[in-house]
């Protein structure tokens, strides 16, 4: 059976060009993306299109997961696997808004983009795109999609979505995922980990969930840091949840009027996630002092998620209009692979 898969463009590197006047990259038709990779044909697909506006990933926004996500949903049934083509400035953002917004997915959506635009003489976005769509047509020996989740295929790996996050601007190798294994390796064969492969509970059905709450801020902690600065993060208007950046394991000033402005903060009905300024390991809150004073202040943990992760499941939790104390709890509990359960 030929497999049917959904490519959703919505622009990045992959689909630019050089404009010659200006020398900037600006996107460019879809047709010449498909000109230049004329390996497609060779796979044997079925490959349909859908083209989104072109956008940098920039300019990448929640109505733009939504839109992404209702075509996985609307197209699901009748397609095998879907390859998103994506800016890599915001690919983890969006990888981690998919994980959330399709749950029970049971097929693969693989994003993937490039670091050099496809057409260049040297560049990785045809590596990078036909690794995906490989990925997407995979099968298991019973039948089964190989991949049955939110997934980046960059640089020869696959990263689980809501894991990576990128690293360089400049290495082909853009995204690593510290506190999760690659699920692939993409060299002479692509071989994957199945024992690290999500799959859904049997007999669950994708049921979409695309309303996303963006009333979430961020407060990054640094030395020196005022009680100022502190609460003009902490209580901007409107704001219904933030995301602190924290000190290693998820430390934090133990200053009377930290403390005092974080508890305020969570009184007042906010809720506060904890997550770790290091890329690798994760937010042990009751290990230091200055990070247990934070969990009786009411701070909650983020363990050993990445920051585009919190905040994409933060929007999450908030656009299915729970309650402070019910996102606060659901943030603790993995509901796309995305946090080792008991962190």
């Amino acid at each position: 059976m030929t497999p049917r898969i959904l490519l959703i463009y919505t622009g990045g590197t992959i689909g630019m060009t050089e404009d010659l006047a200006t020398g900037a990259l600006v996107p460019f038709s879809f047709e010449h993306l498909m000109k230049n990779v004329p390996k497609l044909a060779r796979l044997g697909y079925d490959v349909d299109l859908v083209e989104m506006e072109p956008i940098d990933s920039s300019n990448m926004n929640p109505a733009h997961w939504a839109e992404i996500a209702s075509i996985i949903a609307e197209r699901y049934e009748e397609c095998d696997g879907f390859v998103v083509l994506h800016g890599t400035d915001t690919m983890a953002y969006t990888a981690s808004a998919l994980s959330f917004m399709l749950p029970h997915l049971a097929k693969p959506v693989i994003l993937t983009g490039s670091q050099l635009p496809i057409g260049e003489i040297r560049e990785d976005g045809t590596e990078n795109l036909i690794a995906a769509l490989q990925i997407a047509a995979a099968r298991t020996a019973a039948g089964e999609p190989q991949v049955q989740e939110v997934a980046i295929a960059f640089g020869r790996r696959l990263w689980r979505g809501n894991r990576a996050t990128k690293v360089s601007s400049t290495d082909f190798g853009a995204f690593e995922s510290f506190n999760y294994p690659p699920l692939a390796e993409m060299d002479l064969h692509i071989v994957f980990r199945e024992r690290l492969l999500a799959r859904p509970e049997p007999g669950t059905l994708l049921r979409p969930a695309l309303a996303m709450d963006d009333a979430v801020s961020v407060a990054f902690l640094y030395p020196g840091m005022t009680e100022a600065v502190l609460r003009s993060q902490l209580e901007i208007p409107g704001a219904k949840a933030v995301v602190l950046r924290t000190f290693g394991a998820g430390n934090a000033p133990t200053e009377p009027w930290f403390v005092r402005a974080v508890s305020q903060v969570v009184e007042a009905g906010r809720v506060i996630v904890n997550v770790t300024q290091c890329p690798a390991g994760g937010v042990e809150d009751t290990r230091y002092a200055t990070g247990d004073a934070l969990v009786r202040a009411g701070v909650v943990s983020g363990g050993d998620m990445t920051f585009e992760a919190a905040l994409t499941k933060l929007m999450h939790l908030l656009g299915q209009k729970l309650s402070a104390s019910d996102v606060a709890a659901r943030m603790l509990v993995p509901l796309a692979g995305e946090l080792t359960a008991g962190e």
